[in-house]
């Protein structure tokens, strides 16, 4: 079973008389029980800053698997909420199953909603870069395929200009032996995940924790970035 199978460790028993079992990610988690999944079509959520409140600005960043990206992320100091979901794709109200088969487009992602007051995009952009490995191209760590690349979805013209202007600022820098290969695009439709993938980590520590240490997230992390790793994340 390759690693970009279905994580079917995140379903829960949504109804006792409609249930299905789906297969787990390859050699990474174990089965606690009979894995039972429903897929949940949320529905979209337009990632435009002009609609949002006055306090409020949204971030969308893919970074490889998203209950990490949203761990992550939930542990910056201003950052509001965190939504799991799909975007870049075409395929409208995609679900977990037909994103992971693939051929879709559409990217795992999370959208996050953040005071502008107490963190900068600029700072969540630094965040961002430091909690992934921008130059894989393949993926990030062990999950694989083009759902799990990295990306970043500006939804403005000047989130756009920062994010290209900390890009460009990166990789003069040197700290990376390979280019930088995250995109950075005009942010599309956001389509929220199933419900069971929303806050998996905290829903599912023990399960999650094992999944984020046996994908090699953090060694690769702490590789790339040393003592700069997860900057700006508080501890979790």
């Amino acid at each position: 079973m390759s690693v970009g199978t279905i994580r079917a460790l995140a379903a829960r028993l949504i109804d006792l008389q409609e249930v299905s079992s789906m297969k787990m990610k390859s050699h990474i988690i174990c089965v606690f029980g009979v894995a039972l999944a429903a897929s949940i079509t949320v529905g979209a959520m337009a990632a435009d800053n002009s609609s949002s409140p006055a306090k409020e600005r949204i971030a969308t960043f893919a970074g490889g698997c998203f209950w990490c990206v949203e761990s992550d992320f939930d542990h910056v100091p201003g950052v509001l909420r965190t939504i799991s979901g799909y975007t870049g794709g075409k395929l409208k109200n995609p679900t977990y199953r037909s994103v992971s088969r693939g051929g879709t487009g559409h990217r795992e992602a999370v959208q996050i909603v953040y005071d502008p007051k107490k963190v900068t995009y600029v700072a969540l952009l630094e965040v961002f870069w430091r909690s992934v490995d921008p130059t894989d191209d393949g993926g990030q760590f062990c999950d694989r395929g083009d759902v799990y690349d990295t990306a970043i979805f500006a939804n403005s013209d000047e989130q756009k200009r920062q994010a290209d202007a900390s890009k460009q600022k990166l990789q003069r820098s040197g700290i990376l032996k390979h280019p930088i290969v995250t995109p950075i695009e005009i942010a599309g439709p956001f389509y929220a995940a199933e419900t069971y993938h929303q806050d998996y980590y905290k829903k599912n520590p023990v399960r999650y924790k094992f999944y984020r240490y046996r994908c090699g997230r953090e060694a690769r992390i702490e590789e790339l970035w040393g003592k700069d790793a997860h900057r700006g994340i508080t501890k979790h």
